[in-house]
Formats: structure tokens, sequence, C-alpha cells
């Protein structure tokens, strides 16, 4: 009997088409990003050479350029270049583009909405290690951590540290959340087993929604001022663009701690700069504005500064977790369903 022909069971379904899809990101970074697990599971979900991996979209090779013309799917991560009218030009069958990341800000142009091509983002999966990151720098900041390792290695001696660190620890501390992006939501949803009052200032949540997150919802000054710790969650936006200057700065009480694992240029560092070498504010930055600050920035040894190089974000194994919430979504494409973590042209004026 064929295998397609109606049976006292009923119909034979096909099974899904298996779309034609191109991997697309940094040279090096898909080796890190799919292990063997990823790339048998990938070839089962789509017709795909798992090592062919598109770095140049604009010149692309000839075995990219004969890829890009049969793609139905994109495969996307850190690093995927633009895609252009021109690259679009080149992809005529091209229908969704699924991004092994977080924002996809940096490589879907306004000809990918024009052209109407679906989209989807690994935000939620890459949102859990930034959020862990925030929760511990936020426990340790609070705790004094840092300073105390630092004096305990110069002083080798004993020492009354309930009296030096008298104002310290996480009990009834107010943390301010600055943006409840899917990282701040995740933050705060860490926070709740703590003894920890959370402030939120987001323009775009209202008080019942604060209210089912368990947060008090402020303006951005009264965050800054009644804040023991300001974390930093919004988007990368021309409206954020140094949305801590002088005056928001200069609000926040003496002793209290910056956390910035968004983006560098939400804080203004001429302002911030001249806080920390005060020694009034301490600061976690994993990111800055230059990305890398210049050797002789003096956040490089200022000791109630911890500078880490943008690592909170999916890091070795962690990558995993992106790679297994994409291929999820190309399975989803696969069998026509929508995806479970699209993203929207109308979020694109408040989304990172």
């Amino acid at each position: 009997m064929h295998p397609t022909s109606d049976t006292a069971a009923g119909p034979v379904e096909k099974p899904p088409a298996r779309p034609a899809l191109l991997l697309s990101m940094a040279p090096g970074l898909a080796d890190r990003l799919l292990d063997a697990r990823h790339r048998a599971r990938l070839v089962a979900l789509a017709r795909t050479d798992p090592h062919l991996v598109a770095h140049d979209l604009a010149d692309p090779t000839p075995a990219v350029a004969a890829a890009l013309a049969d793609a139905e799917v994109l495969l996307t991560c850190w690093g995927a270049p633009p895609l252009t009218g021109a690259v679009l030009a080149a992809a005529p069958r091209l229908r969704a583009v699924i991004h092994a990341a977080g924002s996809v800000r940096h490589h879907i142009t306004d000809a990918c909405w024009e052209r109407g091509i679906a989209v989807s983002s690994a935000a939620g999966a890459n949102a859990l290690p930034v959020a862990e990151y925030t929760l511990a720098a936020i426990l340790f900041a609070n705790k004094r951590v840092l300073h105390s390792a630092r004096r305990y290695r110069d002083l080798r001696a004993p020492h009354d540290w309930q009296h030096e660190l008298a104002g310290a620890g996480n009990h009834h501390r107010t943390v301010g959340v600055l943006g409840a992006s899917r990282i701040g939501r995740r933050v705060i949803e860490l926070l709740r087993p703590f003894d920890l009052r959370v402030l939120l200032y987001d323009p775009y949540v209202d008080a019942a929604e604060a209210a089912r997150l368990g947060v008090t919802p402020v303006p951005l000054d009264d965050l800054c001022a009644g804040s023991d710790l300001v974390t930093v969650h919004a988007p990368e936006l021309p409206a954020t663009r140094h949305l801590l200057g002088a005056p928001e700065l200069a609000l926040m009480p003496d002793g209290a701690t910056l956390i910035n694992t968004a983006r560098g240029s939400l804080i203004d560092p001429a302002a911030l700069i001249p806080e920390l070498l005060s020694g009034r504010l301490h600061a976690v930055l994993d990111v800055t504005e230059p990305e890398l600050p210049p050797p002789d920035s003096p956040l490089w040894d200022l000791p109630n500064v911890l500078l880490t190089p943008h690592i909170a974000g999916s890091l070795g194994g962690e990558l995993h977790r992106m790679a297994d919430r994409a291929l999820d979504e190309v399975a989803r494409f696969a069998a026509g369903l929508p995806f479970a973590d699209p993203v929207l042209p109308a979020s694109r004026d408040r989304s990172a």
C-alpha cells in the first residue's frame, strides 16, 4: 500500500517539510554554540550543511551564495552581518530569521520588516545568565565582599569587621531596577526570596503590572535617591543614551552601588568616573563606554569598582541554552507553527 494512502486507522500524515537553512554568525562561534547533539538535531529539522557558516553575506563565497539563494531560514547569532536590501535580494526564498542570542538590532534591518520576514530571538535564554550575574553582584555588593577581601588581604591581622561593616548586609536593603526588560524581570524574579525592597523605573509599566511583579514603581529620580543599589536593564536606544548622568548619579546615596550589565551608553562616563574617583559610589560594570576602557582609565584600578569584560551574558556551556531555544524555533517553523519568542516590528523602539 502507498505510504500516504488512507487506512482503517485514518490517513498517514506526512512529516513536516524540512526548510532550507543557512547558519550566519561571527567566525568560530558556531563551533561553540552547536555541539554534536545540536548539529544532529539541526540536520533532522532542516536541509542544511551544519558546517557551512556565512560570515559575510554582502560578498559571499560561492557556497554561501548558493545556500543563501535557497535559504528559507537564517539561523543567526552574535556577529551576524546586516540583512540589507541587497542581501535580501540574493535570498528570494527567505521567510524567517531565528537568532540564537538576544538583540536583533544589529542585523535585522527595515528591509526585513518591509519584506515581512518572521523574526525570533533567544533573548529569554540569554536573560538568565545576565540575571544570575546581577543577583550575585547585588548580594556581594550589599555585603561589601570585595571591599572586605581587599582590606583583609592588606591587613593580614585581626580586625573589628562588625564595626567597619556596620552599614553592610542585605537585610531590608533597597534595590532599584532600571528597566523591566526580559533581564530586568528575571532579576526581579530572582530577588523574591531575599529580604529586599525592590523599586522599579520603567515608563511602560503601570501600577497594576508593577503590583504583579511585586515591585514599587517610581520615577527615575526617586529610584536613584531611594536605592542602596541601582541595577541597569534598559535597552540601548537613542532615548536611553546617558539615561544616568550627573544629576541622577548625584541623587544616589553615599556608599550606594551602581551595576550595569546592559550597555555602556546608558551611563555618562564623564559623570560616573568623578563619583567613583571620589569614593562616594561603588560600581559593578560589565559594560562601559567605550566597550573597552582606555589603558589609562581609572576604572581598571579603583578599589570601589569591579570591572568585567562583558561576560554577564551567555558564556561557555550557557551558549547551548540559546542553541536549544533556537532549534526549538526551527522545529516550530518546520511544523508551520508560530514562533514561541517572536520579535515584532512594533517593539523596535522599545527593545534592545
